[in-house]
Parts: structure tokens; sequence; C-alpha cells
């Protein structure tokens, strides 16, 4: 089962890594990472999507997580009321034709065409997981020439 787990941490050179390196040294694997700076210029907030098979390999991750000197907190959405979402730009082709077809399915998406010209189409869209995957499917069609997606990312409610 994938979890969500935000971590804030000290904005200093090598924390990345050395939360990278926890993951990659006992074997688990990081589905997704977002990570970006916070109102304070000195925290930065990461957002993990992991796989654990049970409770007690999540645990494992939280408490070597909570050992790292430079995390300030480990937060575990598993059971919390919270909120995720995913950014996606898509390239398709898009000409003439279908140009009306194609914004119908981005609008009804959420999304926005936020360039068009030479046959192709810039979509950019927000939303949870399977909406993307939905988006994605529906856009088939028009032949997808490039994606490019951020992780997950969470805030509690």
């Amino acid at each position: 089962m994938k979890h969500t787990i935000s971590v804030l941490v000290e904005n200093k050179f090598g924390v990345l890594a050395r939360v990278a390196g926890l993951f990659s040294a006992r074997g688990y694997n990081i589905a997704s990472l977002a990570v970006s700076e916070t109102l304070d210029p000195d925290v930065s907030y990461m957002t993990i999507v992991v796989e654990a098979k049970d409770a007690a390999i999540l645990e494992q991750i939280k408490k070597q997580l909570n050992k790292l000197i430079d995390v300030i907190t480990v937060t575990d959405f598993t059971r919390k009321d919270h909120v995720e979402r995913e950014l996606v730009l898509v390239k398709v082709g898009c000409t003439p034709k279908n140009k009306a077809k194609l914004e119908s399915i981005v609008k009804k998406f959420i999304g926005t065409v936020i360039q068009c010209k030479n046959d192709t189409a810039i979509i950019e869209a927000v939303g949870e997981q399977a909406q993307i995957k939905q988006l994605l499917d529906n856009l088939e069609p028009f032949g997808v020439k490039e994606l490019v997606r951020t992780g997950k990312i969470a805030v509690a409610y």
C-alpha cells in the first residue's frame, strides 16, 4: 500500500540526500517526492510517497526519519483528513479540427490549454492522482508527445 508522509526539515545542504539515502539503504522505494521551501526560508517541506506492505514497515520508516538531525517533524497522512494534489503538464497533438474537442476534455478535468501552436498543445492540470490518470486516458487519442508530472503534495485539514 502506498503511504503519503510529510517531513518538515531544515533547509540545509545535503538534507535531501540524507533522507533519500535512508530509504535506499533500507531497500524502500520512494514512489514520489516533492520538496519546496515553506513560508520560513530556513525550513523545507517534503512530501514522500512510499510503498509499505504493513504498518510495522511504515512505523520503521517514520522512526528512522525522526532520528535524522535535520528533521523537524514527520506526519503520516494515512489516517488523517487531508487534501492531496498533483500537477501535470502534457504535450499532445492538436489540429484546428480537434482543438474544440481537446479544450472540452481539458475543461472537464479542470485543466487549461496553456499553449496551442504548430499542431501541438500544452495542457496543465491539477488534481488527485485518479483524476490525472483519467485525463491522461482521455488524451491518448490526441497522441501524447511528452508528459511531466510532479510528485504528490498533501496538507492536513
